[in-house]
């Protein structure tokens, strides 16, 4: 006698699920009960949602953010610093800058990190895209490197730092040590030296 399961479009709905990111069988499968019985749930809204997003979504051209038929709300902003170009791994860590309130300048994701283990290379990034974006460049601007202080994040930082060394740009990084509200008896030596070091 065969065991009880899902039906064949719960069981394929959780297979896709299973894809996403930080979710595993388990939440893959509560996920998808959830979507199928609960009334709150609205499955045709997100499937609508989705299928909207792929359609109209896409990457700006010049910075390498979200942007869409309209265009993209970073380039098309006149009102931001011009003197500022701040580079990024992605287009998700625009964000928490925008969200800081504290950077107004021009942003370029570079669609990852230098990482020779997986095979990513400065042709795998959109390094050749910032430069042809600087080329044409007739004032004095900064450039802020924030990347990740994690080995792929300082490799990335340093051979960007080096291919735009010889364009006379003031080519900044950006500062790392004790997060807000953190103590010394919590955080490890690396971060304690980069505090130290970006000490103002």
């Amino acid at each position: 006698m065969p065991r009880a399961d899902y039906p064949e479009p719960v069981v394929n709905l959780i297979a896709e699920l299973k894809h996403m990111p930080g979710i595993g069988p388990r939440s893959a499968e509560r996920i998808a009960i959830w979507l199928l019985q609960n009334p709150k749930a609205q499955p045709t809204a997100l499937s609508d949602a989705l299928l909207e997003s792929e359609k109209t979504v896409t990457t700006c051209p010049i910075c390498g953010f979200f942007a869409t038929e309209a265009g993209c709300t970073v380039c098309d902003d006149t009102s931001r610093d011009a003197t500022q170009l701040c580079v990024v791994e992605q287009a998700t860590d625009v964000l928490p800058l925008e969200r800081s309130g504290s950077f107004k300048g021009y942003y370029h994701c570079l669609g990852g990190k230098l990482s020779p283990l997986d095979n990513v290379t400065p042709e795998d990034l959109r390094i050749s895209q910032l430069l042809r974006r600087l080329e044409n460049v007739d004032q004095e601007i900064e450039i802020i490197l924030a990347l990740g202080a994690d080995v792929e994040g300082e490799a990335t930082a340093n051979y960007i730092a080096e291919v735009l060394a010889p364009k006379n740009f003031r080519i900044t990084r950006i500062a790392q040590g004790l997060p807000a509200g953190g103590g010394l008896d919590h955080a490890d030596e690396l971060t304690i030296t980069r505090a130290l070091q970006g000490r103002r």
